[in-house]
């Protein structure tokens, strides 16, 4: 079983993790609950108040979308990865307008689960490459049924937060960023924090979305 698995990856020592999978976890995970439906998510984080939720899209009685929902509506989100054999583009974009901070999908490496993991509780946001078409897919979709009226909006960036943009929307993470700009990780972090506030987006994810629904770059 996929749960039980997980939880026993979660347990490995952080010395393993790091030397098998190079990643730094630092001092590892206390698992504070696990549930087998939607229903029992909704009351297990409102009992625990975790500081990270992996949710599954396919629960029982409460669909993960539909479990996110509830707490995102209570006031009650914390910081949540989704983890799905498959994600529908429509659940997609449902995610991150509720606040999810991550996509991994079942089949990524153990190392991509374990990035996406330490990502998203420092405060970033994860997404695979292999899914950022189908997020900007779903944002064209809805620019276009909008008849265009949003991809008028500049948001006032600079030439290079528009680089930098673009390829956040490729899937780039901070560092290749910086590599690609020939500029430190620090100033692109500075750029971001700001597109954030011109655009009024609160992760990656989100900026995403509103640079293909705005025009500010072109789906691929």
């Amino acid at each position: 079983m996929f749960r039980t698995s997980l939880r026993q990856l979660l347990s490995v020592p952080t010395n393993v993790i790091r030397d098998v999978y190079g990643v730094d976890v630092g001092p590892g995970f206390d698992l504070v609950g696990e549930a087998a439906s939607g229903e029992d998510t909704v009351a297990g984080v409102r009992a625990s108040q975790p500081d990270l939720l992996l949710i599954d899209l396919s629960m029982p009685r409460l669909s993960g979308i539909e479990a996110l929902r509830a707490l995102h509506t209570a006031g009650q989100m914390p910081k949540a990865i989704v983890l799905a054999a498959v994600v529908e583009k429509i659940q997609l974009l449902s995610a991150v307008r509720l606040g999810v901070r991550g996509v991994v999908l079942k089949d990524a490496t153990t190392e991509l689960l374990f990035e996406a993991i330490m990502s998203v509780l420092a405060g970033r946001s994860w997404l695979g490459k292999t899914l950022v078409p189908d997020l900007m897919d779903v944002a064209s979709s809805l620019a276009r049924e909008s008849g265009g009226a949003v991809r008028c909006a500049p948001f006032g960036l600079t030439r290079r937060e528009r680089e930098v943009l673009t390829h956040v929307v490729a899937g780039m993470a901070n560092k290749e960023i910086a590599r690609q700009c020939a500029v430190s990780e620090e100033t692109i972090k500075h750029h971001l924090t700001r597109m954030f506030d011109k655009v009024g987006a609160s992760n990656r994810l989100e900026l995403a979305v509103v640079a293909t629904q705005s025009g500010l770059v072109e789906s691929q």
